[in-house]
């Protein structure tokens, strides 16, 4: 694998980030770790969608200018993904001039080669979904099904893409890449929607929309929306019509976007539409996760259980993120919708973290002090019991990765670490060393620190904190690739001395952590 190159959506800055953002962003940055465990370069993109009418309407009720409402909110994702050590490497905003003048040249590309028309249209047009609704994609009560509000009755003159134009050309890429849309479910949902698909709405009249990129040559148009967003993939490659920068050849098309479910249909028949008519390669795989919800309730400002993502981590008073991390990427299978809940979220990562993974670190290095001054001798090295479970869990990761499987991947992680501890009752080395079988209580010892280093190596993507603790304490190199991965890690000398054993992960509740409960 020579590049691996995935995006998440670009966020609307109408508002702050909540907990629902991080859960996409959190994924993502996940899979990018994991692949920097396989290859040597990944491209991981995210950024800020900035214009429209939300963002027109906010900024006025608040008495500020657009361009204002956004520097502030997206510097509000940017702390948010810091906090999240979401390690992006570039952070896009579509008022960003570079993106804005090849979004433009783009349009005007279509434009000129008739995939872009103007039409007078009169349709109920959603502010929420940012598009235009069919009568019969109402409920019954004539609502927009995803956002509960009535649409609006928009009657303009508005460019128009011959989207109609790649609808049998996107009904067999569908069907002739059956991973092309992830989880493979979601496609028959997206053939449904091809069915009655439309010409779509790329600009909307500077009388109604101000907030918005400027048509090339037509001073009343805004480009508007889909266009503009979707384009970010290419234009923060640095795509040019004539001349495509080395980053643009080197890394599209993605390997991977990852959205939501609620967006799939932009990014899976207005997106590969868009990139057929500019003669460029599509994306190879769309992941689209699920929702999470907010102690089984979906997220309303209504409801007031909007959660912010730094807030978690604020209140159980965590040093860093690994905690909401691994809980958030576990909390769902591929595609399906999540739930978040305080007690759940204390219970989880208090078993798996603490009681089961950074238990069995701190007890097995703790009996190495305590039966050999830590020092690992060479009589302790031989064939390792746990090692057909472990090399086989690294491959099961990598297939589960290779699917967008991330909770999956997260649980065969787990299910190693709990027959490692199954290995260290039933061989119960405190047992040998009464016994004075100490070559053999030395042997169970450095098989379960080998395979911890394993460990440690898998959960780095989710846990990175704490899988830098652990290896630092096994002399560990955490650069070490997957397929490089062996069961003998640990190097026979002098190991650890007690001062320098510590826990990687405090419980929640442990009176250590000052945790018992949360700030009031």
């Amino acid at each position: 694998m020579e590049k691996f190159y995935l995006t998440t959506a670009i966020d609307y800055v109408n508002g702050a980030p909540h907990i629902g953002h991080a859960y996409e962003k959190i994924l993502t940055d996940i899979i990018a770790r994991h692949y920097t465990q396989r290859c040597d370069d990944v491209y991981f993109l995210t950024g800020t969608d900035e214009h429209g009418i939300k963002i027109q309407k906010t900024a006025a009720a608040k008495g500020t200018t657009p361009k204002e409402l956004c520097d502030e909110n997206a510097q509000k994702f940017k702390d948010a993904w810091k906090a999240l050590d979401i390690d992006y490497t570039k952070f896009i905003r579509t008022t960003d001039e570079e993106h804005e003048k090849i979004v433009q040249h783009i349009f005007d590309k279509l434009l000129k080669q008739g995939d872009i028309y103007k039409h007078s249209y009169e349709g109920l047009y959603c502010q929420g979904c940012e598009c235009f609704l069919n009568a019969k994609d109402l409920t019954e009560d004539g609502l927009c099904p995803d956002h509960l509000k009535k649409p609006e009755v928009v009657k303009e003159e508005n460019y128009f893409f011959k989207l109609t134009k790649y609808k049998d050309a996107i009904i067999k890429h569908i069907k002739d890449h059956p991973d092309f849309i992830v989880p493979e479910f979601r496609a028959n949902e997206v053939l449904n929607q091809l069915e009655d698909i439309q010409d779509i709405s790329v600009s909307r009249a500077k009388s109604n929309v101000q907030w918005g990129i400027d048509v090339l040559g037509d001073d009343e148009q805004s480009i508007y929306v889909w266009i503009d967003a979707l384009s970010n993939y290419i234009t923060a490659l640095g795509y040019d019509n004539e001349n495509p920068s080395e980053n643009f050849k080197k890394y599209w098309p993605a390997d991977v976007h990852v959205i939501g479910k609620d967006i799939l249909k932009f990014h899976s028949i207005y997106w590969p539409a868009f990139l057929l008519a500019l003669d460029l390669p599509l994306p190879k795989h769309i992941f689209a996760h699920g929702w999470i919800t907010i102690d089984e309730s979906k997220m309303s400002k209504s409801l007031g259980n909007v959660i912010s993502p730094t807030s978690v981590l604020e209140s159980f008073n965590l040093e860093h993120p690994d905690a909401f991390r691994y809980y958030m990427a576990t909390s769902a299978p591929c595609g399906r919708d999540g739930n978040y809940s305080d007690d759940d979220f204390k219970e989880k990562v208090n078993a798996h973290l603490a009681n089961s993974m950074g238990n069995l670190l701190n007890r097995t290095l703790s009996m190495l002090v305590k039966y050999f001054d830590g020092e690992v001798k060479a009589e302790f090295k031989g064939e390792n019991p746990l090692a057909k479970k472990a090399l086989g869990t690294i491959q099961i990761v990598k297939n589960h990765f290779d699917n967008f499987e991330i909770a999956e991947a997260g649980l065969e992680i787990t299910s190693l670490v709990d027959a490692t501890n199954k290995f260290v009752q039933d061989t119960a080395p405190w047992t040998l060393a009464k016994e004075e079988k100490m070559d053999e209580c030395g042997q169970v010892l450095v098989n379960v620190l080998d395979i911890m280093c394993i460990i440690a190596s898998l959960i780095y993507p989710y846990c990175p904190n704490i899988a830098a603790d652990m290896a630092k304490q096994l002399s560990f190199d955490l650069k070490t690739k997957l397929d490089d991965l062996t069961t003998d890690n640990i190097k026979c000398g002098k190991l650890i001395s007690k001062e320098d054993i510590k826990p990687v992960f405090l419980r929640l509740d442990s009176e250590l952590a000052d945790k018992s409960a949360k700030k009031q």
